[in-house]
């Protein structure tokens, strides 16, 4: 008999549970938190998802894409707002591309049902990893509601169990495991848009909306009920920060300030602000992501990234797919999937958490500058007519393209448009056959 443990019962846990159940493997799917299904989903600490296009094909070569389209809204562009009020609108990419927006805890329960609809798939939940043996195939867990400790046979082991996964610490203690955890300076707060009396959205709702402030922003994803979930991004301590929000007038003159729109659209703000916990950021880098062939690290627990690329659910959906290619590659043999895994993922790993941190930058601080938009308008026009010219933004959401060659591209637009912007008079020639020349020769090169 086939059997897997996976350890967290998260987006990617639930996801790859469904993986192995359609390759026939008796699956035992452990969780330390409480079943949502009855226990209700808890916000507060949880960003709004922007499902693309890895986290897409994940969920069609899993044949679950049906189930999974009720939750998720479209997102085909930007709307940035200024303080006055002015309204700015960028395309992700071209028409009939678009990121969506789902909720962490909506994705999280249906992925829970279509996992648990497959007869060899078992949830033990309310279950906490109390050791991991490195020396024997097995796994040691407490039942948290009754106190009992109880070993489980585990010849493959898959730890699901996030950025502070008991898996991973258990292979931290090996000889030779590397680990580094960088936090931001910024930390985060979600608060929430309620809909119309008539259900519907008091934005639009095909967009992801940004408040970009320089250092700080405000964000806010559409759902699916006529609300949104907003978030805001900002440093705990500095000049604006956290640590000046304490009382209510504080608060209010922040809002007064930055996002004088905010406080219409949202009358509970100061109560949700009060209330809501204010977290953390962190990006997770470490290797190697397996131990013997028989104990790998996925999703958040060897990758965890910032939100600003909307790619932390993505790329560990996107482990799911790579990793039930080369079930079929290698002919269901472990011992060589894992480490050929380990091996080819870990560069896009560490390529998306720099990808992340730059576009905190983009967001935050460009998307109201003249020159990014110039930057923007140029790619958009020579993308629309030589589609193998490919922003940088539209590879990593809207291709398969691995993320480390993503980077690599990243870096090269990067001095291409140094080289560009700086053209005389580019403002009034920017679709000249000039520049349009120029992005071809590139992605020529590139190629």
């Amino acid at each position: 008999m086939k059997q897997a443990v996976i350890v967290g019962a998260g987006l990617v846990g639930s996801l790859w549970a469904v993986f192995l159940a359609r390759r026939g493997y008796q699956v035992k799917v452990f969780e330390r938190r409480a079943d949502m299904r009855s226990a209700g989903y808890v916000g507060g600490r949880s960003i709004n998802l922007a499902m693309s296009a890895r986290g897409w094909a994940a969920i069609d070569k899993a044949g679950i894409r049906e189930k999974l389209e009720k939750v998720a809204l479209p997102m085909p562009g930007r709307m940035m707002h200024a303080v006055d009020g002015a309204l700015t609108y960028q395309p992700y990419g071209k028409e009939g591309e678009a990121i969506y927006s789902v909720s962490r805890g909506g994705l999280n329960l249906e992925l829970l049902q279509i996992a648990d609809s497959f007869p060899n798939v078992e949830f033990f939940f309310e279950h906490r990893c109390v050791e991991v043996s490195l020396d024997k195939p097995e796994i040691t867990f407490e039942n948290m509601a009754g106190g009992e400790v109880f070993t489980v046979e585990a010849p493959l082991i898959f730890g699901a169990d996030g950025a502070f996964s008991a898996v991973r610490y258990a292979l931290q203690r090996t000889d030779r495991f590397n680990y580094r955890q960088h936090y931001l300076a910024h930390g985060y707060k979600e608060l929430n848009i309620l809909p119309n009396a008539d259900g519907t959205h008091k934005l639009d709702p095909n967009a992801l909306h940004i408040w970009p402030r320089g250092n700080f922003m405000f964000i806010a994803l559409p759902n699916a009920d006529g609300s949104f979930t907003c978030t805001l991004f900002l440093p705990f301590e500095g000049e604006v920060a956290f640590e000046h929000l304490k009382s209510d007038a504080d608060i209010q003159a922040f809002f007064a300030k930055w996002f004088p729109d905010i406080p219409p659209l949202m009358p509970h703000y100061l109560e949700d602000f009060k209330n809501n916990p204010t977290s953390s950021l962190m990006t997770l880098q470490c290797n190697p992501w397996q131990w013997q062939n028989r104990i790998l690290l996925i999703g958040d627990s060897a990758h965890a990234i910032v939100p600003f690329y909307g790619q932390g659910m993505n790329a560990g959906f996107e482990d799911c797919t790579i990793l039930d290619g080369m079930y079929e590659e290698f002919d269901g043999d472990w011992s060589k999937i894992i480490p050929a895994f380990d091996k080819k993922r870990k560069p896009d790993g560490d390529a998306i958490a720099e990808l992340a941190l730059r576009n905190f930058i983009e967001m935050r601080d460009l998307v109201g500058d003249p020159k990014f938009l110039l930057r923007k308008k140029i790619m958009a026009h020579v993308h629309a007519k030589h589609p193998e010219f490919l922003p940088v933004y539209s590879m990593v959401s809207f291709s398969n393209t691995p993320y480390h060659i993503a980077l690599r591209e990243d870096d090269a637009q990067n001095r291409l448009f140094e080289k560009i912007l700086a053209l005389p008079d580019i403002e009034s020639r920017w679709d000249s056959p000039e520049v349009e020349a120029i992005c071809l020769e590139h992605a020529r090169r590139s190629l």
